[in-house]
This record gives structure tokens, C-alpha cells and sequence, in this order.
């Protein structure tokens, strides 16, 4: 009897844990369903929507026969009366006082020229703040082109110590009786607030001497006193003037370039092998140099990401566009095949024959080495900071600065550019295009009357146009809070540029 009650609880217990596990199978297989109908309707919405737009392009394409006027092309665009302001306010008071003359900060500048640049103009503020004579920074000579360039052969030494004699007191060297003393070494939090510099200086208590191993990004973007701001634009856009030398040159081949077509682009080509490399960015590329970008990343010790999804950071935007894919834009854009195009960039990887990806649909390309003469450039060879000097003020006075990947020098240019007037800056949807030069390689789009509309559309607010700076993405905290912030000197909106009062709310 008891044998017979355990089996039925036995057979009882089957039948239940039978029961779960079909129902467990088969609430697995709705989910799998879901998930894959999920997935399927998020791809069918996005060729829907680029349907849709292209077919809402189409009908609008239809109404407009008439050429791109040369204005939407190379103006500047409309700047609703704004105008530079960095002359420091009623309330800002230089520290020079004598009595404080013997404490001094010593920097070392890191990374490449525009990196050391705005490290140079961030530490320029922070001297003020902590009440120190600034020491001629140190340059760097340890970065991916290990230029041995001196303060003096980049920067013009003279004019950047009388430019901010009403600001701050810079030395060209530490004084001799200071060289052996020891000094507070110090790696000054990234993205710092005016407040911890105030704290920092209480390391006079017990130094003459303050020593900064790193100088880019010392300085939040945001939510600092208006004063210091303006000194950070008195700094960067006057005081760091060039050497003459780099100044003679590169206003002589700006004369050049006007001469041949009257105005020009500056294409800003990141397409050099440490770009790529550092990026992880193999579209387009063989499998031999995918393979030598790879072991690069890999071999250079202070590039802290080595295993990177190519495929997945070209589809999110963050890949450096191919000669071809900008040559593809300009054209989409409405910029003609006679358009003179100065190409600010290295050396460029895969040589002529990727660059003819670009020269077939533009033949009118320079470099400065074809503008300038061997005697011309022979005080520069193997000087990189030196050569990217020239080809960041021949992109600061193009009529229009295009840059196919947002480095150090694109940022600086475009806050140069807007700082100066918001001349004409295309900027790439690099994201929105993928798709676009996909559907182009499968034979969905042609480069037609209907893919430069679509395009044009997708860039109409991408030209330079005036704007405040954009501040984080929402639900960050520190540090991560402050890398997405946009750069203050990629768009020294509104510190350093003013407008009419009526005007102010439209910004």
C-alpha cells in the first residue's frame, strides 16, 4: 500500500516538472520569436527610414533644377552679429605682485602639437589661479613623431611673454638657484574645477617649485569663473602665436593657393597609419596592412585598448573616413571637380594609390610639398610639430575647413574658425554616412542629383554655424561626465564670443 501511494507522489511529481518544462520550452521559443521579430523591425525601421527620407529628398529633388548657389558652398554662415569678447571683466584682478615672485610652476607639454597647445593655454590659467610665474613649457619629445622642436622653434617666445604680462609672469627658465631644490611633482587632476586649484596652492607651504608632468585637459570645459575662460582664449588664440618662421611660410603658400584658384578647402586627412592603427579602422584595407596596423597597436605600450571590433567602430561612427568615402562627400555636398583642395595630413596610408580614390573625383590636390620648394621646407624636415603648425594656419584661413576625423586639430581648427567669425566648417555625420556609402557599394543609391540633396540634408547644421557648446550626456558622474562634454576650445561658445542681447536667445 505505501509502495502504491509512493508511486503515484512519483508519477504525480513527473507529470508536474513534465508540465514546467514544457512550459518553460515553450515560453523559451515566444521569447526567441520576440527577440528575433525585435531585432528584424529595427532593421526593416531603419532602411524604412532611410527609405523614407530618401523618397521625402526624391519629391523635394523634384521641385529644385537649379545649380547649388556659390554662397551655400563657401560663405561663412550667418553669425546673428556675434563677435569675439576676451577682454577680462571689471572684476578680474592680475595677480602680479612682487611678493609672490619666487614661486613657479614648470610644465612638460604632452602628445602632439594642438594637445601641447591647449595643455600650454589651460596651464597658462592655472598659473594665474595658483598666483606662480609660468616657466617656458618643455615640449614633448617622447610622442608617435618624436619631434626634437623647442618652445621657441614652434611658438613665437617673445610675443607669448609680452602677450600676458597683464595677466600672468612667464620666465624662460627656472632660476639657477631653484634648479636643485626639490620641487612638489605633481599629475594635476584631468577636467579640474577652479576650486581644486585653490586647494592646490597650499602646496606653497612647503615648495618654491611646482613641477606638472602633463598639461592637456587640466581644466574642466564648463562651470568656470567667466575671467578665467577669457584668459584661456587670450592664451590660446593670441598669445600662442607661431614662430615667424612657420608664419612667413605658411602665409607664402596661402598667397600661393589664392593665386592659382582665388579660394580652397582645407581637407584635414586623418588617413595615416597611427590614425588607423590607434583606432582600430581596417575598412577597405588588405589583410597584410589590417595585420600591421594590428601589431602596431599592440607593440605601442601607452595605447591602452588592443583588441578592437573594426566592423563595429565603423558602424558607430568612429572611424576616420577613407579617401574615397570624402571624396564621394565633397562631390554630394555640390563642391565641383575643379575645386582646389590643400591636404593637411601626413603621410597618407597606401600612398598615391589610395589617394587617387580621391584625386579622380578632385584633381586639383596639394600638398604644401608641392606648393613650397625643397629650400622652403628644409628647415622643417623631420620637424612634425613644425609642419602640422603650417597646416593648421593654412586650415585656419581656408574658406572651408573639412575634416574627415575629430582629432586634436580638427577641434582646435574649428574653434580657431569659430572664434574668428564661424567661418565655414563641415564637420561629417561619419555615422549617418556609413550607411549611406554602404547602400552606394551595394547599388541601392547612385551619385546622382538625388544622393547630394540627401546628403545636404543630413549636414544643413553641420557647416560652422553658431552654437553654444554642448555640455555631457545626461546620467554621467566625474570624470566620465566631463569626456563627454565638448571641448572649450573646439567651441569657445560663450565665453569668448559675444552677441546683441536680442540675439541671445535664438543662440
Amino acid at each position: 500500500m505505501a509502495r502504491s501511494r509512493g508511486g503515484r507522489r512519483f508519477r504525480f511529481r513527473f507529470r508536474f516538472h513534465r508540465r514546467n518544462l514544457c512550459a518553460a520550452a515553450a515560453y523559451a521559443a515566444v521569447l526567441l520569436i520576440a527577440v528575433s521579430s525585435f531585432f528584424t523591425l529595427i532593421s526593416l525601421s531603419r532602411k524604412d527610414g532611410f527609405e523614407d527620407r530618401r523618397e521625402r529628398v526624391s519629391s523635394e529633388e523634384e521641385h529644385r533644377s537649379e545649380p547649388i548657389p556659390d554662397r551655400e558652398l563657401w560663405d561663412a554662415p550667418f553669425s546673428f552679429g556675434l563677435h569675439t569678447c576676451v577682454k577680462p571683466t571689471a572684476k578680474y584682478k592680475a595677480i602680479l605682485g612682487a611678493q609672490e615672485s619666487d614661486r613657479y610652476i614648470t610644465v612638460r607639454s604632452n602628445g602632439g602639437l594642438n594637445q601641447m597647445r591647449t595643455g600650454i593655454a589651460d596651464m597658462v590659467a592655472v598659473a594665474h589661479i595658483v598666483n606662480a610665474t609660468l616657466v617656458i613649457p618643455e615640449l614633448d619629445r617622447r610622442s608617435f613623431w618624436k619631434d626634437t622642436s623647442t618652445f621657441s622653434d614652434i611658438f613665437d617666445e617673445t610675443h607669448f611673454i609680452e602677450a600676458l604680462k597683464g595677466d600672468i609672469r612667464v620666465a624662460r627658465e627656472l632660476p639657477k638657484e631653484l634648479e636643485s631644490i626639490p620641487r612638489a611633482r605633481k599629475h594635476f587632476s584631468s577636467w579640474a574645477s577652479m576650486g581644486y586649484y585653490e586647494e592646490m596652492r597650499r602646496l606653497w607651504n612647503e615648495f618654491q617649485v611646482i613641477h606638472v608632468a602633463k598639461s592637456d585637459s587640466r581644466l574642466a570645459n564648463n562651470d568656470l569663473p567667466l575671467d578665467i575662460q577669457r584668459l584661456r582664449c587670450r592664451a590660446m588664440y593670441n598669445a600662442l602665436r607661431f614662430s615667424p618662421p612657420i608664419e612667413i611660410l605658411a602665409k607664402k603658400l596661402i598667397e600661393r593657393l589664392r593665386s592659382r584658384e582665388g579660394r580652397y578647402i582645407a581637407l584635414h586627412l586623418r588617413y595615416e597609419k597611427d590614425m588607423l592603427s590607434f583606432t582600430g579602422c581596417t575598412y577597405g584595407l588588405t589583410e597584410a596592412e589590417s595585420k600591421e596596423l594590428t601589431i602596431m597597436r599592440e607593440n605601442t605600450s601607452h595605447w591602452k585598448v588592443k583588441k578592437i571590433n573594426s566592423t563595429e567602430q565603423r558602424l558607430g561612427g568612429n572611424c576616420p573616413l577613407t579617401p574615397k568615402e570624402v571624396g564621394i562627400f565633397l562631390r554630394a555636398l555640390g563642391y565641383p571637380p575643379s575645386t582646389l583642395i590643400y591636404i593637411a595630413a601626413g603621410e597618407i596610408y597606401g600612398g598615391n594609390a589610395r589617394l587617387s580614390t580621391l584625386s579622380s573625383r578632385f584633381p586639383n590636390l596639394v600638398f604644401k610639398e608641392t606648393l613650397a620648394t625643397k629650400e622652403e621646407l628644409e628647415g622643417f624636415t623631420n620637424h612634425a610639430s613644425q609642419s602640422a603648425a603650417i597646416d593648421y594656419i593654412i586650415s585656419v584661413e581656408s574658406d572651408v575647413f573639412v575634416s574627415s576625423y575629430s582629432g586634436n586639430m580638427a577641434r582646435a581648427v574649428e574653434g580657431h574658425r569659430r572664434f574668428l567669425g564661424h567661418r565655414r566648417t563641415i564637420t561629417p555625420d561619419r555615422k549617418g554616412l556609413v550607411e549611406v556609402f554602404d547602400r552606394l557599394e551595394s547599388g541601392d543609391l547612385i551619385e546622382d542629383s538625388l544622393l547630394l540633396e540627401l546628403v545636404r540634408q543630413m549636414h544643413h547644421n553641420r557647416q560652422g554655424a553658431p552654437r553654444k557648446r554642448k555640455g555631457p550626456l545626461p546620467g554621467l558622474k566625474g570624470k566620465a561626465r566631463s569626456r563627454t562634454e565638448e571641448s572649450f576650445y573646439e567651441n569657445p561658445y560663450p565665453e569668448c564670443i559675444c552677441g546683441p542681447k536680442s540675439h541671445s536667445k535664438t543662440m
